[in-house]
């Protein structure tokens, strides 16, 4: 691996001599395989020689890397490919978040640490998940429709937006834009783009990041900085600037020695948790957990009162939701049916306060769960509907076998048995929801996402999925 001369020192003098040797051959090696399974859509693997992910109990090494973009089950939202490194958030949130919490994920895509915060709150949470770049917005929102939680918001906002939600949540996660140091192994990319000006620049990033949502955390809220570089410069500097310019205490989170996690480099004495190549069994991070001692926590009474006076009226055009819709969800009573643009949603109404707020505040993208659109006397049930994990029972369903599923992914026509019933039907493989479409005899209307479909017109000659 050519590595930059510039990178090449400054591990030299951060690890030694004798472990930057056994750094530099880690990451000359095959990176492992991992995965993380979803909570909420429970599946029954065949053995085929995992091993746990050890500081994330739904996390898992594979022996081999399968053809994930050939596995319906990948796009049926079932497990989320992550490296596991990143799933020690896992240990962190298991370790403090006890209760139910307004969580916001500052910058989110592609959805990983996401989907595992989702996995992780407690009941009753609620998750905002933003990213500022819109390719990659999107790309967050498909991935959190696909897991099926119904208690999250996906945004596209600067992180300034955040500094006007005075005190709103209780757990940030700032895992920021860095120089990429951790994913040299996997991303050659990430090593031609690397200089020490790059360094520079993200660290003044990373601290702007975070000055500009620390204003939303409450004080004694908690917030996770992490990065997948290795430099002290991103690392550990900006952790000590949070806690001595924002106003902070480190947080410790209990690990196991045989776990191989780094303690503070540069001659810090504080908590943090660093993972390098040729320790741990996965690639570069650094993480820290700390707690916001700065700010006067406002009485709720107050901060519902001071928000009201900076909301501006909207006014709102009250269109009827058909009842049908209802029928289409468990535990209907616990959501607000509503118009979201031209789509029908519906939000948890323990959330119904903080969903007021944040659509005032932020461009959000994806709400609750999306129900479906109208078109002409039909109600077309959204993709969304399908991949939820609360969805009722109440549509048809018809089994479909790899090569149909596929087909199906791709955008591709399908086609059912003559008795499958005419309609909405909800696709399923290995009895798990893969997407809808409408049957009208001769043929069924393909209602996957055009913008999700596999691209790929290669076809592997051994597909190995899990």
């Amino acid at each position: 691996m050519d590595l930059p001369l510039s990178f090449i020192r400054s591990m030299n003098l951060l690890l030694g001599a004798d472990e930057f040797e056994d750094f530099q051959k880690a990451l000359s090696a095959e990176a492992p395989v991992s995965i993380r399974l979803n909570k909420g859509k429970p599946f029954i693997f065949s053995d085929g020689g995992w091993k746990q992910v050890p500081w994330c109990p739904t996390g898992y090494y594979l022996p081999i890397r399968p053809s994930f973009t050939f596995d319906p089950l990948f796009h049926a939202g079932v497990y989320y490919v992550q490296e596991a490194s990143s799933m020690f958030l896992s240990q962190v949130v298991r370790t403090y978040l006890k209760e139910p919490v307004v969580a916001l994920d500052v910058c989110a895509a592609p959805g990983g640490k996401s989907t595992l915060l989702q996995d992780n709150l407690t009941d009753g949470s609620l998750l905002i998940a933003n990213e500022v770049i819109p390719q990659r917005a999107q790309i967050l929102k498909e991935n959190l429709i696909k897991w099926g939680c119904p208690s999250t918001i996906v945004s596209q906002n600067e992180t300034s937006t955040f500094s006007h939600l005075n005190h709103f949540f209780d757990f940030i996660l700032a895992d920021v834009p860095c120089s990429g140091e951790g994913m040299f192994r996997k991303d050659e990319v990430a090593i031609k783009e690397w200089n020490l000006d790059n360094v520079e620049a993200c660290w003044k990033r990373q601290r702007m990041i975070v000055e500009n949502v620390w204003p939303s955390l409450k004080p004694g809220g908690i917030l996770v900085y992490s990065t997948c570089t290795y430099n002290t410069l991103e690392d550990e500097q900006n952790v000590k600037w949070i806690q001595k310019t924002l106003g902070a205490d480190f947080l410790e989170v209990p690990i196991h020695s045989d776990w191989m996690i780094t303690s503070a480099l540069g001659g810090e004495k504080i908590p943090v948790y660093r993972f390098f190549p040729h320790k741990t069994k996965g690639e570069g991070l650094f993480m820290a957990v700390l707690r916001k001692t700065s700010g006067e926590e406002l009485k709720s009474s107050q901060w519902r009162k001071k928000e009201k006076e900076k909301r501006k009226s909207k006014s709102n055009i009250s269109v009827s939701i058909p009842n049908i819709c209802k029928e289409w969800i468990q535990n209907s009573n616990n959501y607000q049916f509503q118009w979201f643009k031209d789509r029908i949603i519906a939000i948890p109404t323990f959330h119904l306060e903080q969903w007021s707020v944040l659509s005032q505040y932020l461009n959000i993208l994806h709400a609750g769960v999306t129900i479906g659109c109208t078109k002409g006397k039909d109600i077309i049930p959204d993709h969304c509907l399908a991949m939820s994990q609360v969805a009722s029972d109440i549509f048809p369903k018809e089994e479909v076998s790899y090569n149909q599923a596929i087909s199906y992914l791709r955008k591709e026509s399908i086609s059912l048995n003559s008795e499958a019933p005419r309609g909405f039907v909800l696709l399923t493989y290995n009895s798990l929801p893969l997407g809808f479409v409408k049957n009208v005899g001769n043929r069924a209307n393909n209602l996957y996402p055009q913008e999700w479909r596999i691209r790929s017109g290669f076809f592997p000659e051994q597909v190995i999925t899990l």
